[in-house]
């Protein structure tokens, strides 16, 4: 008999790179290896499977069908994409196309590991200071990996990715950006620096933690801009102060002119803000942004205080000054110039500052993976791709990735979004052209599947999939389900 020889390489072909690999060695992706000639992937399929947290039954005399205590149906499994491997270029079926069923209905569940390279992640950091201006550039390494956009309440919001920065800048840009992508999608921390020149800010940024700024660890998110501030607390500070005034880098609140004053009865204390007055209470821009008090560039509230008018200010009066946060506060008395001078803050006052912090939910990076399904994708779940898009539009197939519930955007394409913190860990990877890969199931009927042109003879049933090499994840209590009847738009008593 003759021995079978065996190559010594062997072609990946789940990426455009097209690795040659050693028996034993992985290939530049560390996501394939050889294996004694067979090529592998080297992570596990992972397989979200069951919960610990069971609810007690509330129909008694109930079939077991109907109710069984388990809110998420933590018996049946639902095969993710991650560990699956990929299908490039796709004239070839999904990797895994797994049926069951659910409730009487066959379910048939696409899973691939996508390759990205029209995508990104989109960060939102929870807090108050400045951190960049609209459109300052976002660097990791030196490279260009993205932009800031905008400033929501109490956040402000990146941009990073996309693939004008993976492939359309050098080849160092793409591969630091794809790097960058990588670990914060694998709730890793990665540094960044936002601006150039002397307007750097260095921002460590991880998914479910604070952000490090400037070295300094952000503790809270603010409870709301100066004037919201002021009708959120206007009435416990009746009585004890004569005008407060809620510094804050986007509108500045005073209790005196606010409405909430105006209705409280508040007498006009001839307290003047250096800014520009938008309504009664209100101030815009009356400093730069920056990281001190309320997310403005001063550290001497009394920076934003023109003269007091004689009119209405006397000797005595008390003026109580705080940040959105409730971090930074101080308090005042009129001296007999009109002056205001520090003084020892009356406990009331200085419990009320506490009870803003209170208010204050803690400050935190959320990082949302965003990428788009190309048409070779779609080509692995379906001979007629555009069917599929069609039939996520109505909602007849579920988008998931990872087994968490993805956002689809309204539109054209496919276009996903979800939260990286409902993945399960580990769910990304990376190819060097570079691109990112990312997990994404579709799960939707065998007769709807049948009918967009999927690959009926490569279903197998969801049993065939129990081998010792699966990775086995719980199923968060709270969490998504994406075979839950609620995600289709066909009636329950359609089932076929």
């Amino acid at each position: 008999m003759n021995d079978i020889v065996k190559p010594e390489k062997i072609r990946c072909d789940a990426c455009p790179v097209n690795c040659f690999i050693a028996d034993g060695k992985s290939g530049a992706c560390d996501r394939y290896a050889n294996h004694d000639g067979n090529l592998i992937r080297i992570d596990p399929l992972t397989i979200i499977e069951s919960t610990d947290q069971k609810l007690v039954p509330f129909l008694q005399d109930g079939s077991p069908e109907e109710w069984d205590g388990d809110i998420v149906k933590g018996n049946r499994p639902f095969v993710t994409a991650v560990g699956a491997g990929t299908t490039y270029p796709d004239y070839k079926p999904a990797p895994f196309i797994v049926s069951q069923d659910v409730d009487g209905v066959d379910m048939v569940t696409v899973v691939t590991e996508g390759i990205f390279s029209y995508c990104g992640v989109k960060i939102k950091i929870d807090t108050d200071r400045h951190i960049g201006h609209e459109r300052d550039v976002v660097f990791a390494g030196g490279e260009a990996i993205g932009h800031v956009m905008t400033s929501e309440y109490g956040s402000k919001m990146l941009s990073l990715g996309g693939v004008e920065h993976l492939t359309g800048g050098t080849k160092k840009e793409g591969r630091l950006t794809c790097d960058a992508l990588l670990r914060l999608c694998n709730r890793e921390a990665v540094e960044v620096c936002i601006g150039e020149g002397e307007n750097v800010t260095h921002v460590i940024i991880q998914a479910g933690k604070a952000p490090i700024i400037n070295g300094g660890e952000e503790k809270l998110m603010r409870v709301g801009c100066g004037s919201a501030t002021i009708g959120m607390f206007a009435k416990q500070w009746l009585g004890h102060v004569d005008d407060v005034v809620v510094v804050d880098d986007h509108i500045t609140g005073v209790l005196s002119e606010h409405q909430a004053g105006k209705e409280l009865h508040v007498q006009a204390t001839g307290l003047k803000i250096i800014g520009r007055r938008s309504t009664p209470g209100r101030y815009f821009q009356v400093a730069k942004p920056g990281t001190g008090w309320g997310g403005t560039d001063i550290d001497d509230p009394l920076k934003i205080l023109g003269p007091f008018n004689p009119k209405f200010a006397k000797e005595g009066m008390s003026l109580l000054m705080v940040s959105t946060t409730g971090e930074q506060s101080a308090y005042f008395e009129l001296d007999a110039d009109l002056v205001p001078q520090p003084a020892e803050m009356p406990d009331v006052l200085r419990v009320s500052a506490n009870l803003i912090a209170e208010n204050c939910e803690p400050s935190v990076c959320s990082v949302l993976f965003m990428g788009g399904a190309g048409g070779s994708l779609r080509a692995g779940v379906t001979e007629n791709p555009v069917r599929l898009t069609r039939s996520v539009k109505e909602s007849l197939t579920h988008v998931s990735c990872g087994g968490a519930d993805a956002y689809v955007w309204p539109g054209g394409g496919i276009t996903v979004m979800v939260d990286i913190l409902d993945m399960p860990t580990g769910s990304f990877g990376y190819v060097p052209t570079p691109a990112l890969v990312a997990p994404i199931e579709f799960t939707l009927r065998v007769s709807d599947y049948s009918a967009l042109g999927g690959h009926m003879s490569e279903i197998r049933p969801v049993k065939d999939m129990e081998t010792d090499s699966l990775r086995r994840v719980q199923q968060n209590g709270q969490g998504h389900d994406p075979m839950s009847r609620a995600n289709y738009r066909w009636p329950k008593s359609d089932k076929h």
